[in-house]
Parts: structure tokens; C-alpha cells; sequence
């Protein structure tokens, strides 16, 4: 494992190029048409939440309708569920033999693959094993879908287009979670057909996105072994607050609705179309926010909103107003955004691949430890889960003022260890 040294890099095989715009260099560049690096991105984020969508809807009632789940196996799928993304890093040998653009494709493929056969194996085992093919498409997708994001599109714009992919997700599952209680409640169509149809869908996308697009040039020759460089300690911080506080979102919060404020499913379900209805209209905008204000105010604003939720989650007696809150947190997830667009502006280049692999691990590192520990404290006292979640809160809240107005090589962080001079790539 590489620390501060050059990289060594390889080249793919030559890609074949958009006529008239031989290359990406630097960045992504204007393409004509709607076959350009931005649309692929936001068609891929599309086609995700097709087959992911689906899953998630199904997953409690299919498991214990047809498996005989009880709180032990779901409790076992869940922490399979996240093995393949704490294992994200090894993307990066993947990378050795294909493309980062091929590599995402395969990747959606697997993830529609797996969704589309779970209402085949109606078993503990069966559900095992598809669950975990499915999140290996998912969390290698999403590693490669962040590095060609920081790869093709251009700084001064990438806020924004992760924004817009955002939206696209959210369309995406709205359209999902109503074609889903459709299916189910007006057509009574079997588990194993929606899973069926959900999972086709994905697969069709990805199909269709490898015929219809052009094989983008890499922008930069990528690092092709695993990297964690000294300059990038403030990123790596920031991203493992970012999966700890993900987790008091994913496990806690949603719990608290249902054991505390008797929310039923319906209910729920109806949180899920709001969040994601809200972020449909708002994460574009939230995106372009990010570009005009900068990383640092960004994230400052998200992590003091983010402890007063937290806080407030700790004693809220109302049950509309612990919905609120709910709705206000998840819209948080898209000022992440800034994290990513910090590291943009002080990598190199050519550690772009590497380093999503490897974000991706310290993401989840949360994900093994957290539900456990928490939910032992859960036991003694909910409140004191979400006053820690507001502890984290605050600590990011310190890392997030350590990022520069103006992050850039040799500018990292404001203090702390940072690179003396801007890395600059040996020549060829």
C-alpha cells in the first residue's frame, strides 16, 4: 500500500472516442447531443434505484412471508448486505483488467441480476446468497459511479451534477415504489414477479447504456494499487463521520418512528416517497448551492443542522414533529455532496479510482460496529443513541472548519499535515 510516494499508473486500451472530441483531459468536456459523459452518469444513476428500489420495498414482507425470517436472520442479512461494501477497496484490482466505465456497467448488471432471481430462492440461504450478489452490484456501482463523477465532470460543475443524479435517483425510486404497490395491492402479482420485473429493468438499463453510449476517454491514467496518502487524512475523517451518522439515520431513526410514535408500515412507506419526492425537486438545487458557497460553509451548515436534529430526535415527544425530523435528516444526505467535491479539488488526479474504492471501506467501517454497540445502548437509553448521534455530529462539525475556503494540492486542510507544494504528475 502506497502512501505519499508518485504512483505508478497504467493505461487502459484505447477507448473508442466521441467523434470530434478526441478526449476528456483535465476534465469532462462538452460532447453534442444527449451521448456525453453527464447524461451516462445520470442515466446510471436512474437505472439503479429500478432494481434497488424494489428490493428494499420488498424485503421485510418477502423474508418473513416466504422465508420465516425472524429478527436473528434478517438481523445476519443485514450485516451480509454490508460486507461487500466495506470490501469496496478491492475495486481497484477489478481495475487492473477493465475500464472504469465498463466496470460500473457490469456492475449495475450484477446488481439488476441479483434483485431480479431473489423471489426464486424463497429460502434463508437463498436469500443469503442473492442479497449479497445484489450488494456486490450495488456498492461497486456506486464506488464507480463516484470516481467517473470526480473524473468526467468538470470542478466548478460537479456539485451540481451529483445533485441532478440525486434527483434522478429519487425519481427514479418514486416511479419504483408506486409500479411496486401496484403490482402487489391492485394486480396481485406474485413476490417473485415484481422481484422479477424490478430487477429486468436494471438489467435493460445497463444493457442499453453499453449499446447507446460511446466508451468515454479516461480523463487521467488511474493508480492501479490501493493508496492512502497523508494529505488526504481530513477527507478520510470526514467520510468516516459521514457512514457513522448514515447509520443513525438507517437503523435508529426510522425505529424510533415505529417504537416510540407507532408508525405502521403505510406510514413509513409514505416518509420514503416524501424524502424522496423532496429530494427530486431540492438536491439539484442543494448541488448548485454547494458550488457557490464552498465545501467548507457547506458542510458547517450540515453538521450544525445535523446536531440540532439529532438533539432534538433525543426528546421530540410529538409525533409529527419526530416525522419532521426525519424528513430534515435524510435531506441532509445530499450536502455529502461537499465531501466528495473536496477530495476532487486536492487529489491527484490519478488517485481518483483508488481512493473511491477505498472511501467506500472507510465509509462502512461504521456499519460493522454501530448497529450492535448502539443498539445495546438502545436498550438502556434511545435518547442516548441520538445524543451520541449529535457527538458525532459536533466532532465533524471541528474536521469540517478544518477544510480551507479555497481547498486545492498543498492546501488540504487549514491545520494539520498537508502536502508543501501542489502534486504535480511526473512526465510521461
Amino acid at each position: 500500500m502506497s502512501k505519499d510516494l508518485p504512483p505508478e499508473t497504467s493505461t487502459h486500451a484505447a477507448p473508442i472516442e466521441v467523434p470530434g472530441n478526441p478526449d476528456l483531459s483535465g476534465a469532462a468536456v462538452a460532447h453534442k447531443g444527449w451521448r456525453n459523459p453527464e447524461v451516462l452518469l445520470i442515466f446510471m444513476a436512474a437505472a439503479m434505484p429500478l432494481s434497488f428500489s424494489t428490493w428494499m420495498a420488498l424485503l421485510n414482507n418477502f423474508s418473513v412471508e416466504m422465508a420465516d425470517f425472524t429478527g436473528r436472520e434478517i438481523g445476519i442479512l443485514q450485516s451480509l448486505r454490508e460486507i461487500p461494501g466495506f470490501m469496496a477497496f478491492t475495486a481497484i484490482f477489478v481495475l487492473i483488467i477493465l475500464r472504469e466505465q465498463t466496470f460500473a456497467l457490469i456492475s449495475l448488471l450484477v446488481l439488476g441480476i441479483g434483485v431480479a432471481i431473489s423471489g426464486y430462492f424463497p429460502t434463508v440461504v437463498g436469500l443469503y446468497c442473492t442479497t449479497v450478489l445484489m450488494s456486490i452490484g450495488f456498492h461497486y456501482f456506486e464506488t464507480m459511479q463516484q470516481a467517473l463523477s470526480l473524473q468526467w465532470v468538470k470542478k466548478e460543475r460537479t456539485a451540481m451534477v451529483m445533485g441532478r443524479q440525486l434527483s434522478a435517483k429519487s425519481v427514479a425510486s418514486l416511479v419504483m415504489f408506486g409500479i411496486v404497490w401496484a403490482m402487489l395491492e391492485l394486480l396481485n402479482v406474485e413476490y417473485r414477479y415484481v422481484y422479477l420485473f424490478g430487477g429486468a429493468l436494471t438489467v435493460i438499463a445497463a444493457v442499453f447504456a453499453w449499446m447507446a453510449f460511446p466508451k468515454f476517454a479516461d480523463a487521467h491514467p488511474q493508480t492501479k494499487k490501493l493508496i492512502l496518502r497523508k494529505r488526504y487524512w481530513l477527507y478520510y475523517a470526514l467520510t468516516f463521520m459521514s457512514g457513522a451518522r448514515r447509520q443513525i439515520f438507517t437503523v435508529f431513526a426510522g425505529f424510533l418512528m415505529v417504537e416510540k410514535f407507532g408508525y405502521d408500515a403505510a406510514t413509513i412507506t409514505l416518509l420514503f416517497l416524501l424524502n424522496h419526492a423532496i429530494n427530486m425537486v431540492l438536491a439539484p438545487k442543494i448541488g448548485k448551492l454547494i458550488g457557490k458557497w464552498g465545501e467548507r460553509k457547506a458542510l458547517t451548515f450540515e453538521y450544525i443542522g445535523l446536531f440540532i436534529v439529532f438533539v432534538s430526535y433525543a426528546f421530540v415527544e410529538n409525533d409529527k414533529l419526530a416525522g419532521a425530523l426525519y424528513v430534515i435528516d435524510h435531506l441532509f444526505f445530499a450536502m455529502a455532496i461537499a465531501i466528495k467535491t473536496y477530495f476532487q479539488k486536492i487529489a491527484d488526479p490519478a488517485d481518483i479510482s483508488s481512493t473511491a474504492g477505498v472511501s467506500f471501506t472507510i465509509n462502512h467501517i461504521a456499519a460493522v460496529f454501530i448497529p450492535v454497540a448502539f443498539g445495546m445502548l438502545w436498550l438502556i437509553s434511545p435518547s442516548a443513541v441520538f445524543l451520541s448521534g449529535a457527538a458525532m455530529a459536533a466532532v465533524s462539525l471541528i474536521l469540517a472548519l478544518n477544510v480551507p475556503h479555497d481547498p486545492e494540492p498543498g492546501n488540504e486542510v487549514v491545520m494539520g499535515y498537508k502536502s508543501h507544494q501542489p502534486m504535480l504528475r511526473p512526465a510521461e
